[in-house]
């Protein structure tokens, strides 16, 4: 099955806090049905998501969006990203 026909599903990213001096990025992410607190360590590589119903689904996906786009979110921000599967 190619990568085209796979489902998508679109995940929202709100970031409600940032903190240079302790190294964090706190927010919340809802993918379908889901919805998850998260805070990104960014100087420790190290993601926190709360409630563990369905972080397996979520943790790869925006770890890898937020290591890429972290210096770039800002607290009140809007963002999304597209994650290859149907939630």
């Amino acid at each position: 099955m190619s990568a085209k026909r796979l489902p998508q599903t679109t995940a929202h990213v709100r970031v409600t806090q940032h903190s240079w001096h302790r190294g964090t990025l706190e927010g919340e992410v809802s993918a379908g049905q889901f919805v998850w607190n998260f805070q990104w360590c960014f100087r420790l590589g190290k993601l926190a998501i709360e409630p563990s119903r369905g972080r397996a689904l979520i943790q790869e996906p925006l770890g890898r969006f937020l290591e890429r786009w972290d210096y770039k979110l800002e607290p009140g921000g809007d963002y999304s990203f597209t994650i290859r599967g149907k939630f």
